[in-house]
């Protein structure tokens, strides 16, 4: 993307911007830092990836170790003169911004973007789903992307600058039998995220929500959806794919990026037509219960 986009995207979302010079002051010795949630595989990987590919210092957190150093091994190899980082974190436990806060400045850096990737799935019928699994995916889905957001906004806004990428699904715009919390959970990420980007317009931050359609990655399988219908009947995107587009949504300053050509036209579909139509259809797709 041509510098002098991002250069007039960036003045226009700082419009209204009277940065603290106290919150200038506490980073001028630091350097930036795009931290990425659940970011060992997967979209988050490839966000991740991305952003380094165009001159990021990021950090991967996720809880396992092993996954993280993998991760970290691959993109330093892929990426040469890339810097990345890793932090073992669950970002459920209530202290989790605080412990980011401090390995970043263990390592000169600052948080200035952060990217809420990290989420789980959970398919099948609402009222045979475990409870404390249902527990597991709101504690994540919903809780963590809160407090995170909650915790790194008011300094970016201090600062007048920073950005809060969320990763949502073409799901959140739409309720969705046979993954009901998930799809209940994304459209929770949705909705947060375009009223507080309403709340902190000009302000200097970028916030948006990246919804993709299905993606060619494990987490349909690992929540038990690989042999729903929509996963034979919708084309699925590459991680890669997301992740530019994502990237390049979230620079140029949009809200809501709908990766590929199907999301967009869906999403449309799902806001014009009546809920007696889209939830009786959305429930056919993915249902796996008789595929």
């Amino acid at each position: 993307m041509p510098s002098w986009t991002t250069r007039l995207v960036d003045r226009w979302l700082s419009r209204a911007v009277r940065p603290d010079p106290t919150a200038l002051a506490a980073v001028a010795a630091l350097a930036p830092a795009t931290v990425v949630t659940g970011a060992s595989r997967g979209i988050g990987y490839a966000i991740a990836a991305r952003f380094a590919e165009i001159g990021h210092t990021v950090v991967l957190v996720a809880r396992s170790q092993a996954d993280l150093d993998d991760a970290a091994s691959r993109m330093r190899a892929r990426l040469t003169g890339a810097k990345v980082s890793a932090l073992v974190l669950d970002v459920t436990a209530t202290d989790a911004g605080e412990v980011i806060d401090r390995f970043l400045a263990e390592h000169g850096l600052y948080l200035d973007v952060l990217v809420n990737n990290a989420a789980i799935g959970l398919g099948g019928p609402f009222e045979d789903s475990p409870a404390d699994r249902i527990d597991a995916l709101v504690a994540l889905n919903v809780g963590a992307v809160t407090r995170l957001t909650r915790h790194v906004l008011p300094v970016m806004k201090a600062r007048g600058r920073g950005g809060i990428l969320n990763i949502s699904s073409l799901g959140g715009a739409v309720p969705g039998p046979y993954q009901a919390a998930y799809y209940a959970s994304k459209a929770y990420v949705m909705s947060l995220t375009e009223a507080v980007a309403a709340e902190c317009a000009g302000r200097g931050v970028r916030i948006a929500v990246v919804a993709p359609g299905p993606v060619e990655t494990g987490f349909h399988a690992s929540m038990g959806a690989d042999e729903a219908r929509y996963r034979r009947l919708m084309p699925a995107l590459s991680t890669r794919q997301v992740a530019h587009a994502a990237v390049r949504g979230f620079l140029l300053g949009r809200r809501v990026i709908y990766p590929g050509l199907i999301a967009p036209v869906a999403a449309v579909a799902v806001r014009l037509l009546p809920h007696a139509i889209t939830v009786p259809l959305v429930a056919w797709l993915l249902d796996n219960r008789r595929s």
